[in-house]
């Protein structure tokens, strides 16, 4: 999974227009892509170091609050996605 290193080149410019994204991996980390800050309880920034970065969903990794992939050792699942929703049933 993706963790913070010390490659700072793709850290985005403050007030960078692109949007962000936050995608939901089944059985995985969130994925967030864009400019965006992560802070501590306390406020502090934790500089993420990259662009996109994998936010630990399992609560085991031990770069928290970044993903290290421990979700795969212990067989981390996630909810299954709700059904599609279906068109009414005529009258």
């Amino acid at each position: 999974m993706i963790a913070p290193d010390d490659d700072a080149a793709d850290i985005p410019a403050a007030g960078a227009d692109e949007p962000v994204s936050i995608t939901a991996y089944p059985n995985g980390p969130l994925l967030v892509r864009g400019p965006f800050e992560i802070r501590t309880p306390t406020g502090v920034v934790i500089p993420p170091r990259r662009k996109t970065v994998a936010l630990c969903r399992c609560g085991v990794s031990s770069l928290k609050p970044f993903c290290d992939g421990s979700h795969k050792a212990i067989g981390f699942r996630t909810e299954p996605e709700p059904p599609a929703p279906q068109p009414p049933l005529p009258a």
